[in-house]
């Protein structure tokens, strides 16, 4: 499976960003996806993931309410649509893709494929 992420852009705080991620593969529709971000000089950590059919989805705490992940598997492409951003939501976002199918895992280390990052910036 081969991702492609796109959307990422500089918008002010509270502004909204919409960020897609394509991927080519017939085995898209069986696994789980997540959008992890890294922030500059710190660890890459998951944003949110969601499993195979779109029935689980998770989020980290700090964007519960704002962020939703959403998929759709006739586009083989998942999007994560960012509300009310933060400057601390600013880090280049990855889209990964994992054969795990029922839940979303929460750390790269279980993640297979990647995408190859897109840069996102909030300005105060």
């Amino acid at each position: 499976v081969q991702l492609q992420a796109s959307g990422g852009g500089l918008v002010q705080a509270g502004g909204s960003l919409g960020l897609s991620c394509a991927t080519s593969g017939r085995t898209f529709v069986n696994g789980a996806m997540g959008w992890f971000r890294q922030p500059p000089g710190k660890a890459r950590e998951l944003v949110a993931g969601i499993n195979y059919s779109g029935s689980i989805t998770d989020y980290v705490d700090s964007v519960k309410g704002r962020f939703t992940i959403s998929r759709d598997n006739a586009k083989n492409t998942v999007y994560l649509q960012m509300n009310n951003l933060k400057p601390e939501d600013t880090a280049v976002y990855y889209c990964a893709y994992t054969t795990a199918r029922y839940r979303p895992g929460r750390t790269a280390s279980e993640y297979t494929n990647w995408g190859q990052g897109t840069q996102v910036t909030v300005s105060s």
